[in-house]
């Protein structure tokens, strides 16, 4: 690839990232090195850095151990939670290896089409709301070319095997405030530390032990936390992230409470 070739595959990544929640810092520097890009992800319990390499490698040469054991090195520099590497071609069987063991992220060039296709029908599918909510605002109404037509056509044959259209409509309209809800952190731990509660106070009426007590709340404050953050997030190191975040400040607002007497 050229280096133009890189330079657009590193706006992409770091647009996907931007899209995601994260501050990306193309072409950071270090003390030593410079990175293709560094993401930051604001949360209440601070910033989690993660590191990204783009390599832009002919498909005849695949990423090596070389490059996975650089990024770890920066990795330590910045204090980074997460390593993640992209590659236009593939990685070494050693490679993958090492990555499984440790706190790297490999996508080569068949997970980068992946994720392009995914961004693209993100974006396209953005774009129609769009044009329909400006073409509801001026009162008139364009009729949708044969190629829209056909793909509003698809979606209604799969909405009638599933049931019917109007129902899938619905579902969406139910699905928004409550998906705006979840993607608020402080909502969810809000929610978890309200569910909890009440799950604790009905096994209370049952149990005395306050030792059976406070595994309920612990156990439950954990089930709540991940089960609720799986609802929208189903990329495994967001889950962790997000999950655990809203978990441990769970935790900590009732070790609080418990301490001030409520």
């Amino acid at each position: 690839m050229s280096k133009l070739e890189k330079t657009r595959l590193v706006n992409f990544v770091a647009k996907v990232m931007e899209e995601s929640g994260f501050k990306a810092y193309k072409n950071f520097q270090t003390s030593r090195h410079i990175i293709d890009i560094y993401g930051v992800l604001p949360t209440i319990l601070g910033d989690i850095g993660i590191v990204v390499a783009v390599k832009n490698y002919d498909e005849r040469w695949e990423v090596g151990l070389d490059v996975l054991k650089e990024m770890e090195m920066v990795a330590k520099t910045l204090k980074a939670s997460k390593i993640v590497i992209f590659s236009s071609s593939y990685f070494t069987g050693s490679a993958v290896d090492y990555a499984d063991k440790r706190n790297i992220k490999l996508i080569d060039k068949d997970g980068l089409m992946k994720l392009a296709k995914k961004f693209s029908k993100k974006n396209l599918e953005e774009s129609e709301a769009s044009d329909e909510d400006d073409s509801m605002e001026s009162g008139s109404y364009t009729p949708p070319s044969s190629s829209s037509s056909l793909s509003f056509l698809k979606g209604g044959k799969k909405s009638l095997n599933k049931g019917g259209g109007s129902g899938r409509g619905n579902i969406n309209i139910t699905l928004g405030p409550t998906k705006a809800i979840l993607s608020n952190t402080i909502a969810l731990i809000i929610i978890v530390l309200l569910l909890s509660s009440i799950l604790t106070y009905i096994v209370g009426l049952n149990y005395k032990n306050t030792a059976y007590i406070g595994m309920t709340k612990i156990i439950s404050s954990a089930i709540l936390s991940y089960g609720l953050v799986l609802v929208l997030e189903r990329d495994l190191m967001s889950l962790l992230v997000k999950g655990t975040i809203v978990f441990f400040v769970s935790l900590i607002i009732y070790v609080i409470l418990i301490l001030i007497g409520v």
